[in-house]
C-alpha cells in the first residue's frame, strides 16, 4: 500500500537541470549561487538583508546569537512549535519561556506574552504556525514597549502575508528565518535563511555563519598581513549553504506563488469537504491574514479526544501518513530535566491531545485529495 505523507518535496525536470549546471561547474560552495539566492529572497520578500544557512536550526541559532543572547536573558515563545526554536535559545545559554496560544490561529497569544516579560526577558520568537503569520503589530508594540528583538520563526510561512505585508519583510521584526526542509513552501534540502533590514545585524550573521571570520578589510581588528589574511573574531560556526542548494533554492522560489496557490486550492476543496462536521475541527484564516498553509492541522472535538491514538492509527493503516504537530516543547525529558512543569500552557496542551495533521502538499492529485477525505470521513463515522 502507497501511503500518502502528511508532506513532500516537489522538485521537477527544471530543478535537477539547475542542479546539474552547477554540479558541472568550478563552485560547488561559498560560490556566486548563494548570493544569487539571498538576493531572490530579498527581492520575494522585501527584505534588505539575507544570510542563507545549511539549516532552519542554523538560522535560529546564529539570530539568537546576531541578538545577543546570553546567560541570564529570557526569551519568549511558543510551546507549539519543533524543539529548534526553544534549543536556539539554550544554544546560547539563554532560558526559554513559553506564552500559551490563541485558541483559534495556535500562534502565541500576545496577552500571555505580556505576563510573561520579566526584567530578563530580551526578545520574543513568535512561530507562525502551519503558515498562518502570528499577530505581529500586536507584538511588535509589546517588543517596542518592553525594549525587545523580535525574531520570527517563519520556517512554516514562506508565501505567507500579514496585513497585505509579506511575512519575511520583517516591517514588525528585527529578524525573520525561513526553512527549506523537504516539506516547507520550497526545497534546498536542508537549508535555511535569516532575513533583516538591520545591517549591523546582517554583519554579525555573515560572521557567525562562517567560524566566526572576518575577511573584509573595513572589518578587521588587526593590520591586513597580505591578500591571504583573516580573522577570528567571534566563536562561529560551519553553518554554510552550499551552491548545489542555493541553485536548488532559486529554482524552486520562481515556483513559489504556484506552490502556494497550490496548497490554498487543496485546504479550500477541504474546508468546504469538512465543513460543519461533527468529529473535530478545521483551521482557521484571519481575515488579515493571507496563510501559507504548510500544515492543515484538524483537531478532534472533545467527545474523541480519548479515542485520538485509536482514530491516528486506523489513518495510518488506511494509507495516511498523517503526524501530529507537535508535541508542546516543556514536555519533552530534556525540557523536564530543566524544570519545566506541566500544565503551564494549558491550552497548548488541549491542542496537543486533538491535533492531526493530514496530507498538505502542491504536489497531491485530485484523487489523492478525495480519498482523504473519504477515508478521514469514514473512519470517524464509525466512532459515532
Amino acid at each position: 500500500m502507497k501511503i500518502i505523507p502528511y508532506g513532500r518535496q516537489w522538485v521537477d525536470a527544471s530543478d535537477i537541470r539547475e542542479v546539474i549546471k552547477v554540479l558541472k561547474s568550478d563552485w560547488l560552495t561559498q560560490g556566486p549561487k548563494i548570493k544569487e539566492f539571498e538576493d531572490a529572497l530579498c527581492k520575494y520578500t522585501g527584505a534588505k538583508y539575507a544570510v542563507a544557512v545549511s539549516s532552519g536550526t542554523a538560522a535560529l541559532h546564529i539570530a539568537c546569537l546576531a541578538a545577543g543572547i546570553k546567560s541570564g536573558d529570557e526569551v519568549i515563545t511558543s510551546p507549539i512549535t519543533f524543539v529548534a526554536s526553544a534549543n536556539s535559545i539554550l544554544y546560547c545559554g539563554g532560558t526559554p519561556v513559553f506564552a500559551d496560544i490563541q485558541k483559534d490561529t495556535v500562534n502565541i497569544d500576545p496577552e500571555e506574552i505580556r505576563k510573561k516579560i520579566s526584567p530578563n526577558t530580551k526578545a520574543i520568537i513568535p512561530v507562525h504556525f502551519a503558515g498562518h503569520p502570528c499577530d505581529l503589530e500586536e507584538i511588535s508594540l509589546i517588543a517596542q514597549k518592553h525594549n525587545l528583538l523580535v525574531i520570527e520563526d517563519a520556517a512554516h510561512a514562506l508565501g505567507a502575508e500579514y496585513k497585505n505585508t509579506k511575512i519575511g519583510s520583517c516591517k514588525y521584526s528585527d529578524m525573520a528565518i525561513f526553512s527549506f526542509h523537504p516539506v516547507k513552501s520550497i526545497t534546498t534540502g536542508e537549508g535555511g535563511t535569516i532575513l533583516t533590514n538591520n545591517e549591523e545585524i546582517f554583519k554579525k550573521l555573515l560572521i557567525f555563519r562562517n567560524h566566526g571570520i572576518a575577511k573584509e578589510k573595513a572589518e578587521l581588528m588587526n593590520k591586513n598581513e597580505g591578500p591571504w589574511f583573516y580573522e577570528m573574531q567571534e566563536l562561529g560556526f560551519n553553518y554554510r549553504i552550499t551552491d548545489i542548494q542555493a541553485t536548488l533554492g532559486i529554482s524552486q522560489l520562481k515556483k513559489i506563488n504556484s506552490f502556494i496557490s497550490d496548497r490554498r486550492e487543496i485546504a479550500k476543496f477541504y474546508n468546504k469537504s469538512f465543513k460543519g462536521n461533527n468529529y473535530f475541527d478545521i483551521p482557521v484564516e484571519r481575515e488579515y491574514v493571507f496563510s501559507a498553509y504548510h500544515l492543515y492541522p484538524i483537531r478532534v472535538k472533545d467527545k474523541f479526544k480519548v479515542q485520538k491514538k485509536e482514530i491516528f492509527n486506523k489513518m495510518r493503516d488506511s494509507g495516511l501518513g498523517i503526524q501530529v504537530h507537535y508535541i508542546p516543547v516543556y514536555l519533552q525529558p530534556f525540557y523536564k530535566k530543566l524544570g519545566y512543569k506541566i500544565k503551564i500552557c494549558p491550552k497548548a496542551e488541549d491542542f496537543y491531545e486533538k491535533e492531526i495533521s493530514i496530507p498538505m502538499y502542491p504536489s497531491l492529485k485530485d484523487t489523492q485529495i478525495k480519498f482523504v477525505v473519504k477515508e478521514i470521513l469514514k473512519i470517524f463515522k464509525n466512532y459515532e
